[in-house]
């Protein structure tokens, strides 16, 4: 089994959009995910929305394979902060559930901390919806610790 990581290209947008509808659909019922998936996740339509991420010099967009088969995606993009630094954001990451624990998203934050540190980035952000274990422990082997904590009350329960 052989893990890679490629840059997409325009070719990948209708798997770019099924892959995050999956990954949207996975979370959306935990914990923070009704707010997280109608506010924090990839603005819809998701063709387009990732049909400009292509074209962003701030942002790129990577595709995980096993053996050549595209499995998973990640994307990245850089924020100028108040005080004129950078800071790298996380805005996507996802594996399909049976191609987990076997390195493919350790090859695409490694693709993503590479392509931070190039750009001077201070840090590198990303989110974890609050119970989800295997996201938190996951960013944390690379070294990633919470820096804010966002609390919420519903008014309207889903």
């Amino acid at each position: 089994m052989n893990e890679s990581v490629r840059v997409a290209t325009v070719t990948d947008l209708e798997m770019l959009a099924d892959f995050a509808t999956q990954a949207v659909a996975e979370q959306h019922e935990n914990r923070g995910g009704y707010v997280w998936s109608r506010r924090e996740t990839r603005s819809r339509p998701y063709l387009a929305s990732f049909e400009a991420a292509l074209h962003d010099p701030d942002q790129t967009i990577w595709i995980g394979m096993i053996d050549d088969v595209p499995l998973g995606y990640a994307v990245s993009r850089v924020e100028l902060l108040r005080t004129g630094e950078i800071l790298g954001q996380v805005s996507d990451i996802w594996v399909d559930p049976e191609a987990r624990s076997v390195g493919l998203g350790e090859s695409l934050i490694g693709s993503i901390i590479s392509w931070c540190t190039e750009r001077n980035c201070v840090g590198i952000d990303s989110m974890a919806l609050p119970g989800n274990r295997a996201t938190k422990n996951f960013f944390e082997t690379f070294g990633f610790k919470a820096r804010l904590l966002t609390v919420h009350k519903s008014l309207k329960e889903p």
